[in-house]
């Protein structure tokens, strides 16, 4: 029986599994995993799907001497043998229909809920099963708890796996993904029209703050510079007339981030600015170019790589492009030598439609600050889709025109 068909304790009827079931069981066979034991709040997330987050710990885990540990667990072509770990107070969302999985257990602490987790496998008779668990994200006591009741378990991290399931985007994903970037661009370009000389760095992130908050965003965090320091932090520094200033923000919609950066600057741009970020538009629209369904990933580089070695300051330039979702420099991965350490996994691999790359160029320059665009790219059939790309150029400050 199919886990969509089946009441969850009595409440009614589940609503559908959300993800593709036939793929994370082709993702499990072919890692070796039988049973999944996720424990991230994005894959939770995933998982659960109608981008599901308990309210009552959207913006913190700890609490009494513990912390809250939601654990999912999916048994590799069982979907009605799946349970829910969960705080108690989640029945509130149990009642309200959210899970899909035909079990429910409360549990407090990240030993009770990993205990609750033992139970169930010894149920399930897994006593002896390859569990896959996300070791990055799993709490060294509930690690430690699970060896000990299981012993002839073998433990193995499936964070590839569970990745490589969230790599391309079904169409709500898409749209999630396209409102947070629009909206994070139109917070920016809003702050900076409204702000003008004197205005403190720490003041111009309180601001987009608001902002994103206002267009139904959760604001993640800003990068921002000002002037000719390299300097990324909010601070007291002040905004200055004539200064460059580098907005690099993230804000998040339905748990899926816009992550951006513009140019902003106060009074007109001299020659020599408009051509430093006519040169890092040249490579953000180059590394677009060879983007489409079955494109190799690592064209990318090259396509922008071949610009940026033609560019006057190519000596300080940097480029990367990397997946966007859930989490920032998710799959694919397309270089092994970005500023994030990890394996360039899917450089040699085609691109597939509904994949989402961030891909940003940045210039440190010694003399005319940071200067940086970072764009939100959809990957489709054809080509590509842009997602939030107003504000590309140099947006003057204090103009009073902003949203």
């Amino acid at each position: 029986m199919d886990a969509r068909d089946e009441k969850t304790n009595g409440v009614g009827a589940s609503p559908p599994i959300p993800f593709d079931r036939e793929l994370l069981d082709a993702l499990m066979e072919r890692a070796g995993i039988d049973v999944l034991v996720v424990s991230s709040k994005h894959n939770v997330q995933y998982l659960i799907g109608d981008a599901y987050r308990f309210f009552f710990f959207a913006h913190f885990d700890a609490i009494g001497l513990s912390r809250y540990l939601p654990l999912l667990v999916y048994v590799r072509g069982k979907p009605e043998d799946a349970v829910y770990v969960g705080n108690p107070m989640e029945n509130y969302e149990r009642e309200l229909g959210k899970f899909w999985m035909p079990e429910f257990v409360k549990a407090w602490g990240s030993q009770g809920a990993m205990a609750s987790v033992v139970e169930r496998l010894r149920k399930l008779r897994r006593e002896n099963a390859v569990i896959g668990v996300e070791r990055a994200f799993l709490p060294a006591d509930a690690e430690e708890l699970l060896r000990k009741e299981l012993p002839q378990a073998r433990i193995v991290d499936a964070t590839v796996a569970l990745e490589r399931l969230r790599a391309k985007k079904t169409p709500q994903e898409l749209e999630w993904l396209r409102i947070a970037s629009e909206r994070v661009v139109e917070s920016m370009l809003a702050t900076v029209a409204s702000h003008g000389p004197g205005t403190t760095k720490l003041e111009m992130v309180e601001a987009l703050r608001r902002e994103e908050v206002s267009r139904g965003l959760s604001f993640e965090y800003c990068l921002i510079t000002a002037g000719t320091s390299l300097n990324r932090a909010p601070s007291d520094q002040v905004w200055r007339e004539g200064d460059p200033m580098s907005i690099d923000s993230g804000g998040n919609y339905k748990g899926y981030i816009g992550d951006l950066c513009r140019m902003a600057i106060l009074g007109e741009p001299d020659a020599e600015l408009q051509d430093l970020l006519a040169e890092i538009d040249a490579i953000q629209m180059a590394a677009r170019k060879p983007i489409h369904a079955g494109a190799r990933g690592g064209d990318i580089f090259a396509a922008a790589g071949e610009v940026l070695r033609q560019s006057p300051n190519g000596n300080l330039l940097d480029f990367v492009a990397h997946g966007m979702g859930l989490i920032s420099h998710e799959a694919p991965r397309l270089t092994g030598s970005g500023p994030v350490p990890y394996p360039g996994d899917d450089a040699d691999q085609p691109l597939e439609a509904g994949m989402v790359l961030s891909i940003e160029t940045t210039l440190p320059h010694p003399r005319r600050g940071y200067i940086k665009i970072e764009d939100t790219v959809a990957v489709t059939e054809t080509g590509w889709e842009a997602f939030g790309d107003g504000g590309r150029g140099w947006n003057i400050g204090g103009t009073g025109s902003g949203g």
